[in-house]
């Protein structure tokens, strides 16, 4: 998420630039990917080699993209005051909690009657950055104990499990159990597919990460400390899922061959994010941010221009993706009414049918992304010489 009237710091555009390209990837295989949205890819009984991993890459962008978000919180309230930093916060939040309700919906789904709400990442960053306008008023230290806590500690809250639709059970949902299929009315459903406990303590960690690149902060020092976040934590990775006690709601098992059991080892729970999934996905992206802090050359500023204004291309993918879908079957003399997403299309099965082979699934990929790079830079543009409209750092 972007933050008002600061300056940029390159590394973490170009990280962000270049986890909403590979995400852009897992909602082609969404969209395009035969039976994608019926099927798990990380199931080991149905997936291969190519489509786990073609899955697990796109791990990467969720945990950064929050994470960096606490990280541009830190770096605006260095520029202005705490109460102003909590305005923005619960301003911004309340307005993410919207978009994900009346926008992403309708395009996620094309589906006018708005039969299902599906409550995805905008929904737990609207949730985290809310909690996180709460928090900034404690010192820091409290915050980054809080966020260890959350992060390392919500595992042990896998064996509380909740049913029906009680208030105390959909406020479980919300915390820490996901739940797809809450029936609020006969013609309504809601799914909370991203509880947001987990995900307030990856931007609280991210917000006391802002530190490292402080105005102040001696860039050799912060490269030191890159390098032995990115080893550190994805040492603490191979030894807890080695151990395989605790740190994953799923354990990993020998399974028909060594190629299936490396899967199953990586194989780690994203809904919620589990231990294991944060020190994966976060680990290699302190090495990133150490082996690029001064990268600039014209494949830097391809991502950057993404990196910059990650928000409108969140929208703009998501919605390019899914018309493509439907022009698709238009152009190959299918149905395009399979592709409004209705309640009913699921519970057919249809959808187990839908879809086309891994390789079209990677040339949408291609497409999408260059046909978003001209609009995506143009609003780049206008954002940095317009910094006097202030309704431009909600988009």
């Amino acid at each position: 998420m972007n933050y008002p009237n600061k300056n940029r710091i390159e590394s973490l555009d170009l990280l962000r630039g270049v986890v909403m390209v590979i995400m852009t990837l897992d909602h082609c295989r969404d969209y395009f990917h035969l039976g994608a949205l019926e099927s798990d890819p990380t199931d080991m009984q149905t997936t291969t080699p190519v489509i786990f991993f073609t899955r697990f890459i796109t791990h990467f962008c969720a945990p950064a993209f929050v994470f960096l978000a606490g990280t541009s919180a830190f770096l605006f309230g260095t520029k202005t005051t705490k109460s102003n930093l909590f305005k923005f916060l619960i301003t911004r939040g309340l307005w993410l909690l919207f978009i994900e309700i009346f926008v992403m919906n309708l395009i996620w789904w094309f589906d006018l009657s708005f039969g299902y709400i599906n409550l995805q990442v905008i929904w737990a960053i609207g949730i985290s950055m809310i909690a996180l306008g709460l928090l900034i008023y404690l010192p820091q230290k409290v915050i980054l104990a809080l966020g260890f806590i959350l992060i390392a500690g919500h595992n042990l809250l896998d064996g509380f499990v909740m049913e029906g639709n009680s208030l105390s059970s959909v406020i479980w949902y919300v915390l820490h159990q996901p739940n797809y299929n809450i029936s609020i009315a006969p013609n309504l459903m809601i799914g909370i597919v991203y509880p947001v406990l987990p995900w307030i303590g990856v931007m609280a960690l991210g917000y006391c990460f802002g530190n490292l690149y402080s105005s102040n902060f001696d860039s050799c020092i912060r490269k030191k400390w890159l390098l032995r976040f990115g080893l550190g934590t994805i040492a603490i990775f191979f030894i807890l899922r080695g151990i395989n006690v605790y740190g994953d709601l799923t354990p990993w098992a020998f399974q028909k061959n060594g190629l299936y059991s490396v899967l199953s080892f990586f194989n780690v729970t994203k809904y919620p994010p589990s231990f294991d999934f944060i020190l994966i996905t976060t680990g290699p992206a302190f090495l990133f941010l150490y082996a690029f802090e001064t990268a600039k050359n014209k494949i830097t500023d391809f991502f950057i221009v993404f990196g910059r204004v990650p928000f409108f291309y969140y929208i703009l993918h998501i919605f390019l993706i899914h018309l493509l879908a439907l022009l698709g079957l238009i152009i190959t003399g299918g149905d395009w009414h399979t592709m409004i997403l209705t309640n009913d299309k699921f519970e057919s099965n249809i959808l187990l049918h839908y879809g086309y082979s891994l390789g079209v699934t990677y040339a949408a990929w291609i497409v999408v992304v260059p046909l978003l790079y001209p609009l995506c830079k143009k609003y780049m543009h206008y954002k940095a010489n317009h910094k006097d409209k202030w309704w431009l750092s909600y988009l």
